[in-house]
């Protein structure tokens, strides 16, 4: 039950970091790159701190330290550059059908047992996310950025199976958010500069989504994820589209309908299917 809490609170982090997204970059507060940038520095400094007041100091090596820096950063500017030239509900289908398919791969590889269960669970909830955010109008889709929200979602996977290895799961992410931020502020400054200036809601936006839902969510994620399998970790994702539109409705005055409601309900049956063991 413990295990099951802790995974729950991941999502509604992963969520609450795609609402926080989407309040400053749609609302015009701050360009996608700039957002990213700012991110990773204040997941940096908030994990950095976390790591000298509760456990002495920094420890910036150990098993899986590169792939997990690296992955990190495709992840955080894949999204950035794919952002806004995608329609939202596509590049999330993209992004977490990458996801999937990268960390099933993962765990086919490390040979963990995968009974038909889970996968027509994984299915079923695939098809409820294709049917809640799928465009509903005609949409113009560029292959460049569909490409670059699709290696986004690999560095995710990759980052996932990463975290699987941690040792400890705060040095883990504090390791992988400070040794990545240098390289990032490059990447930042590198990319063409957005048509959006920073304003301070945007920047506030970023710090939060840095600091709180990325840093301390990912720190969460990396505790829980020693002891999920891969293809579970997977699924479970797929709950967090659902997640973010029930917190945009409460938060952001979204409206409801009803396609919304059989949509999640499929999605959410599938990830039970998938992920319940059957007594």
């Amino acid at each position: 039950m413990r295990l099951f809490l802790l995974t729950a609170l991941t999502m509604v982090a992963f969520a609450a970091n795609s609402i926080l997204n989407r309040m400053a970059l749609a609302g015009g507060h701050i360009g996608p790159t700039d957002f990213g940038t700012i991110r990773l520095f204040a997941g940096a400094v908030m994990l950095a701190g976390l790591c000298v007041i509760l456990r002495g100091g920094l420890r910036l090596g150990g098993p899986a330290r590169a792939a997990g820096m690296l992955a990190l950063l495709v992840y955080m500017y894949g999204f950035s550059l794919a952002y806004g030239a995608l329609d939202a509900g596509l590049g999330a289908l993209i992004l977490f059908g990458t996801v999937q398919v990268t960390m099933f791969a993962g765990g086919l590889l490390a040979r963990e047992a995968m009974p038909p269960r889970r996968w027509i669970g994984a299915a079923l909830a695939l098809a409820g996310l294709a049917w809640l955010l799928w465009p509903t109008g005609p949409v113009q889709v560029s292959v460049r950025h569909g490409l670059f929200m699709a290696a986004a979602g690999v560095g995710w996977g990759i980052y996932s199976l990463a975290g699987r290895r941690a040792e400890d799961a705060l040095q883990a992410t504090a390791a992988n958010f400070i040794l990545a931020t240098p390289v990032g502020v490059v990447i930042g400054l590198a990319l063409p500069v957005g048509a959006v200036d920073l304003t301070m809601p945007g920047v506030a936006l970023a710090v939060l989504s840095g600091a709180v839902t990325s840093g301390m969510g990912y720190a969460l994620w990396y505790s829980v994820l020693p002891r999920l399998d891969a293809s579970i970790a997977a699924v479970a994702q797929l709950t967090v589209p659902v997640i973010a539109i029930a917190g945009g409705m409460i938060l952001l005055g979204e409206t409801l309908e009803g396609d919304t409601v059989l949509a999640s309900a499929l999605v959410l049956g599938g990830v039970a299917v998938s992920v319940l063991r059957r007594r």
